[in-house]
Order: C-alpha cells, then sequence, then structure tokens
C-alpha cells in the first residue's frame, strides 16, 4: 500500500511541477499554439479519421456503414494487395537502408572538402529531389528500344545482342524501379546529414585525440554520430516514409498497373481504391496498414539509433 501511495504522490507532484511550468511559460505555449491547431486539424484528424472510415464501407456517395474487421479481411486475401506488400518491403529494404547510408557517406565526404566545391555537389546531389519529371528522364534512359540511352550503349559496346525490354519485362522493372527511387532518394535528409556534420564542434575531435581517438571511423563512431542523432533520425523518418509510399515513380516509369503487378505497391493499391474506385473505406484500411508499417520501421530504426555512439 505504501508504495502505490508514494507513486501517487509522485504522480500528482510531477502534474503539479508541470503545470506551473507551463504557467510561468504560457507566452511559449501561446506561440506554439498555430502549430498545435494546424497539427491536429491537418495531420492528427485525418489520421483518427482514416482508422474510423477503415471499418465502415464509406464510398463518399453514401454514408459510410460500420463493417467491422470486413476490409481488413478482404485486403489480406486479395492476392494483389499481398503482391503488393512484398514489392513494397523489396523496395524498402534496398532504397530505405542504402539510400540512408548512401546519403550519410556522400554528406560525410563533402564536409571533407574545400567549402566551395562542397556547395557545388551538395548542389548536384540535392537536385534528383528538386527534378520535377525525373520518370521522362529516365524513360529515355530505359527506352524499350535501341534508341534507348543503355540498350543503344550495350548494344554498341557488344555487351548485348538485342534489345533489353527494361520497362515491359517483368524481370527488369523492378531493378528499375529501385535505381531510380535511390537516385532520388537524396533529399531533405541528405541536406540534414550535411548540416549536422558542419555542426558538430571541431573543438571535440582535438579532445578525443588527446583521449586516444587514432582514426577517422573512431571519430565518426564516438563523435560525429553521437552529435548529430537529432538529424539521423530525422533522416530515417524521411528514408522510410520515402521508401515505403514508393507509388508515383513506378506509374510514370511502367504505367499504372504495371504488366503482371511487377512493381504494384501499397501506394498504388491505396491510389486504386482511393481515387479511382472511390471505396473510401478500404482505401482508409490500406493507408492504416501502410502508417503501421512506417511507425514499426521507425521504432527499429530508434532503438539501433540509441546504441549508435556506444
Amino acid at each position: 500500500m505504501s508504495n502505490n501511495s508514494g507513486r501517487k504522490f509522485n504522480l500528482r507532484q510531477e502534474i503539479y511541477l508541470q503545470w506551473h511550468s507551463a504557467k510561468q511559460h504560457k507566452m511559449l505555449y501561446l506561440m506554439i499554439l498555430p502549430f498545435f491547431v494546424f497539427f491536429t486539424v491537418f495531420t492528427v484528424y485525418p489520421v483518427l479519421q482514416a482508422v474510423f472510415y477503415s471499418f465502415t464501407d464509406f464510398n463518399v456517395l453514401e454514408s459510410p456503414n460500420w463493417v467491422g474487421l470486413t476490409n481488413y479481411k478482404e485486403l489480406f486475401a486479395d492476392k494483389i494487395f499481398l503482391k503488393a506488400i512484398q514489392n513494397t518491403l523489396i523496395i524498402a529494404i534496398f532504397v530505405g537502408p542504402f539510400g540512408y547510408i548512401l546519403s550519410f557517406l556522400l554528406a560525410w565526404m563533402i564536409n571533407e572538402l574545400p567549402h566551395g566545391l562542397g556547395t557545388v555537389l551538395t548542389v548536384i546531389f540535392y537536385a534528383p529531389s528538386m527534378a520535377g519529371n525525373v520518370s521522362y528522364i529516365f524513360t529515355l534512359i530505359f527506352a524499350n528500344d535501341r534508341y534507348g540511352y543503355l540498350n543503344g550503349v550495350l548494344l554498341k559496346l557488344g555487351i548485348l545482342d538485342e534489345v533489353v525490354l527494361w520497362l515491359s519485362d517483368e524481370n527488369t522493372m523492378m531493378a528499375v524501379v529501385i535505381i531510380v527511387s535511390l537516385w532520388m532518394s537524396l533529399g531533405v535528409g541528405f541536406l540534414s546529414f550535411v548540416a549536422g556534420i558542419k555542426g558538430v564542434d571541431k573543438a571535440q575531435y582535438e579532445a578525443a585525440a588527446i583521449d586516444g581517438i587514432r582514426n577517422r571511423w573512431q571519430e565518426l563512431w564516438y563523435i560525429t554520430l553521437p552529435n548529430m542523432k537529432p538529424q539521423l533520425l530525422f533522416g530515417s523518418v524521411m528514408a522510410i516514409t520515402a521508401s515505403l509510399s514508393v507509388g508515383t515513380i513506378a506509374d510514370g516509369l511502367v504505367g499504372f498497373p504495371s504488366p503482371g503487378y511487377a512493381t504494384h505497391t501499397i501506394a498504388n493499391h491505396l491510389n486504386d481504391y482511393g481515387l479511382l474506385r472511390m471505396e473510401m473505406g478500404k482505401a482508409s484500411a490500406i493507408a492504416v496498414v501502410l502508417f503501421i508499417m512506417m511507425i514499426v520501421a521507425n521504432m527499429l530504426i530508434q532503438k539501433f539509433l540509441r546504441n549508435v555512439g556506444t
């Protein structure tokens, strides 16, 4: 009983201290109130609404009726949706970790270059995320005839005897989508890594050299990475979101739906039910599944990042 009473007292004391602190800094809370309102209206509310609609047969035109787990049961009985999950995971496994590591390594190497050259390379590597019609560029490179840049070069070099249908063959489409997605992954996360590395105090490296740090890899693990955990976390969130929500890139390259659903992803399935069929109940269930996948992946990444530098 005494332990329970002690916990209740500590909880009441903690609540009182938090409330007292909030009253002292009420102007600060008022300043973040607009952000809180926008975040609630445009992020929290849509997520809760999607969760609710996922248990209904909502189709925009009629009032939603409660159907329980029917949407989820039908989804996981749908072979196309299971194929979409498989394709999404394949893309995420390659694009997420490799894009994340590539972004960091490029940012780390750019930091070692002279300022002017580093700035130029930063702009060059960030450019993919600003490219508008990127699918058009890559349809020229991977075109299914001898006029495609890749086919033309490989035929001229004698590596190929005939053209490869890069954007039509079910055996090659996934590789093309992964390559393009990797190229596009150097975006905001890359910039955050550049800023995080440049923000590390140089004096820490000098002190570490005195304490026994002998090479650049030790500097990276014990100094650079621990000092930029916020940027690492932000970059991981962006990488997870981008890799699990790949859809428009595949649409632009191979069309929708892709032949044999070879590059069909959860995002494609969501657009199919939400924008084309207008079955918002099932589309909401797909969105909830994708949201859960992102949350789980984010939790795993956070668990790993806690051990960085230890």
